[in-house]
């Protein structure tokens, strides 16, 4: 995705096969979360990569627009990538896109670990279209509302009145009972 040796030829071929593909299935959202797809190879220059990015973006949205899907970049720790680190970041993307096929998902898992401030919900209210959840401590099901501070977070959810998708993250050793638990953690989230 970045780097000298990219080849959008190739690219779109890929996009276009991937976006038939997930269409058929009725696929909605795309999450474009790859860190290694994206990583800025040593000694490239960071403002380059990023207009690499802006480019792929805006001649992939049309493509998953035309087949009713939205492409959603998910904003990854420094662990995992060098670019797109915060919401703020893929914020800056999204809008560099400008395009409806092309938006925000925020990880809370990755926003409390680069340790991001939750507001940025608040600015990127009408591009966030999901939402991964996880108990920041081991990546695991969230299961209690005091086990971590979740507040500020869904409390900007709210104040943005957030009715989009939102899914578990997480790793888990016993899903049939952490499961309802962190459903019944989210429900409360919302209320």
């Amino acid at each position: 995705m970045t780097g000298p040796n990219i080849d959008p030829e190739q690219q779109m071929a890929y996009v276009k096969k991937a976006f038939a593909r997930l269409a058929r299935l009725g696929t909605q959202i795309v999450v474009f979360g790859s860190g290694g797809a994206r990583q800025v190879p040593d000694g490239f220059p960071k403002d380059q990569a990023f207009q690499q990015l802006v480019a792929f973006g805006k001649r992939i949205a049309p493509e998953a627009r035309a087949r009713g899907i939205t492409v959603a970049v998910e904003p990854l720790r420094r662990q995992e990538t060098n670019i797109i680190n915060s919401a703020a970041e893929g914020l800056t993307l999204v809008n560099a896109i400008d395009d409806a096929g092309f938006q925000l998902m925020i990880d809370f898992y990755h926003l409390a670990s680069e340790k991001e401030d939750p507001a940025v919900i608040l600015r990127a209210r009408a591009q966030i279209r999901h939402l991964h959840v996880a108990n920041p401590e081991g990546r695991v099901f969230p299961l209690k509302w005091d086990e971590y501070d979740y507040a500020p977070f869904f409390a900007a959810l709210r104040t943005i009145g957030y009715d989009k998708r939102i899914s578990v993250e997480a790793s888990t050793k016993d899903l049939a009972v952490d499961a309802p638990q962190a459903i019944a953690l989210l429900r409360r989230a919302f209320q």
